[in-house]
């Protein structure tokens, strides 16, 4: 039998025995039910039953991300099968997919039906699709702002807890603060970071206390060509021919720079998404600019 049309989808069945799976399942739908982006993952359905012993049962049906996550592509190594069998990221299509994310979250913070922090953003949470675009996922830990427009002090409860991933929680979170956009943006910032470097911010050779952020900062601008991840020319002969070195440096210089504004340790000292996106996008006419 031949069937034609089918489409591929990815499911996502959570352990309800893990604690906040409930929580974060109903949060994850309510996120997604109300927005609409081209960068951000689309939820096909879900399913909320009883399984055959008797117990809950919830899933949520996403649409495939055929290329997988944007860790694998940044950490691959030679035995992760990656179809196409692209083992590294060449500097324009880490600066495509830096702007993709950063337009999601300008788009989750300023333009949805009601502003959205994700809480959660790593590049295990970025995935993408046939034609390497980005979308972000995982809205398990995502939170509503009723009121954007008034920075509280009010703490986390003690049930809510630090929202995040280690390494790319914002240090307010850890202080008590709940979660506000501008703990996004120090995430996003930490991400990009991370994509031009390929150094995690839990990597072994971040010691004594030194953060990501302290660490591209102390090299930061003269030291930037010793910074940044030597595989964004690996495999890129066409680009490296087309790009001039100087063009190569500023689009650095500006990336750089936006990832250390998004990620410094006080929030009012970070920029926005909007400027974010505007700066990303600077360094991609720098880029290509003849």
């Amino acid at each position: 039998m031949i069937f034609e049309n089918v489409t591929t989808i990815a499911v996502k069945v959570l352990n309800l025995e893990k604690h906040g799976s409930l929580r974060s399942f109903f949060s994850e739908c309510e996120a997604l039910r109300s927005v609409r982006h081209r960068n951000l993952i689309k939820v096909l359905s879900s399913c909320s039953s009883i399984d055959q012993h008797g117990n809950d049962f919830k899933a949520l049906v996403y649409e495939f991300m055929p290329n997988g996550d944007l860790a694998t592509w940044l950490h691959a190594d030679t035995n992760v099968c990656i179809d196409p069998p692209v083992r590294s990221l060449n500097l324009t299509q880490r600066l495509s997919i830096a702007i993709d994310v950063a337009t999601a979250l300008e788009y989750l913070h300023y333009h949805g039906p009601t502003p959205i922090v994700h809480c959660d953003l790593k590049p295990s949470n970025v995935l993408l699709d046939d034609d390497m675009i980005a979308h972000v996922g995982d809205f398990g830990l995502a939170r509503f702002l009723v009121e954007p427009d008034i920075v509280s002090s009010q703490p986390l409860t003690s049930t809510g807890g630090i929202k995040g991933s280690i390494g790319y929680i914002p240090p307010e979170y850890g202080m008590g603060g709940r979660p506000l956009v501008e703990g996004d943006v120090y995430s996003y910032g930490i991400l990009l970071l991370e994509m031009f470097t390929g150094v995690s911010p839990t990597d072994e050779r971040l010691r004594d206390g030194i953060s990501l952020h302290k660490h591209i900062e102390m090299a930061f601008p003269e030291q930037i060509m010793d910074i940044v991840d030597t595989r964004l020319f690996s495999g890129a002969d066409v680009e490296a021919s087309t790009f001039s070195s100087e063009n190569v440096f500023g689009c650095l210089l500006s990336v750089i720079q936006c990832a250390l504004f998004c990620s410094k340790e006080s929030p009012k000292d970070r920029i926005t998404m909007k400027d974010a996106v505007k700066q990303l996008n600077s360094a991609l006419n720098k880029l290509l600019t003849s």
